[in-house]
């Protein structure tokens, strides 16, 4: 079984800490979810599991071992895929080249990315797609899209960044439905952040909780729903996420 990891990572910017101590770990087939209020630090942890930012200390580790200063694309090559709250997509491509550019990015030759791009868009449920613009979907069908993207080149671990946000329960449902499917089906381990938290409850094996940066609870399910740290730290930022105050349910 393979494990991504943060080794106590923290991350400072002109001495202001985003990231202090963090430690957490995903497996092969696992659902982990990170959530926290509004600035709590869950886009830095993952910029920093993928690359796009260097720890101030700590580690990002790879099956146990840490990693070295890598940019995102090597990270990538090394089985770490993620996707990014805005999608960013090549909103001027059709959908089909969207896949295509990533596995040619990969080493594939253009004939191999094409194949899979296609089977990964059926897998999905999204090869009517194929030939639409990018920049012409709907706001779900770009996030489907980016997950599709994410998942050329079947990586060992796929970083979902809010992929729920702004869709509607039934949206959210199938969005449930495919993660699970990335994680049985793929074997793929999975890092869940999102501010929808009943959808976090309802999938996760385990849950990690940030709130100024640091770690203040994590476990199943059931430990969160009872936290009163977890309560505490999403009273203030009720009105902006979808975890139930004063009781939190999945």
């Amino acid at each position: 079984m393979k494990t991504l990891g943060a080794d106590r990572v923290s991350v400072a910017f002109a001495g202001l800490r985003a990231l202090s101590g963090v430690t957490l770990s995903v497996a092969s087939g696992r659902i982990v979810g990170l959530i926290g209020p509004n600035g709590a630090g869950k886009t830095t942890l993952v910029n920093v599991l993928t690359g796009f930012q260097a720890p101030t200390e700590g580690a990002v580790t790879l099956d146990g071992v840490p990693l070295p200063k890598l940019g995102p694309h090597e990270v990538r090559r090394r089985g770490i895929a993620r996707t990014f709250q805005g999608g960013r997509l090549f909103r001027d491509l059709p959908v089909i080249d969207n896949l295509e550019v990533t596995g040619v990015g990969l080493g594939q030759s253009r004939a191999a990315a094409i194949a899979e791009a296609r089977a990964m868009l059926d897998w999905i449920g999204i090869a009517p797609l194929a030939e639409r613009i990018a920049g012409t979907l709907p706001y779900t069908d770009e996030r489907r899209v980016a997950i599709g993207r994410a998942l050329m080149g079947r990586p060992d671990f796929v970083l979902l960044d809010e992929p729920a946000a702004g869709m509607s329960a039934p949206e959210a449902a199938e969005l449930s439905a495919l993660i699970r499917r990335i994680a049985g089906e793929m074997g793929c381990g999975v890092l869940l952040i999102e501010h929808n938290v009943g959808l976090v409850l309802q999938l996760c094996d385990h849950i990690v909780v940030l709130d100024s940066g640091s770690v203040i609870e994590q476990g199943p399910p059931g430990v969160i729903r009872a936290s009163d740290k977890v309560r505490h730290a999403y009273m203030g930022t009720a009105a902006e996420t979808d975890l139930p105050v004063p009781e939190i349910e999945g």
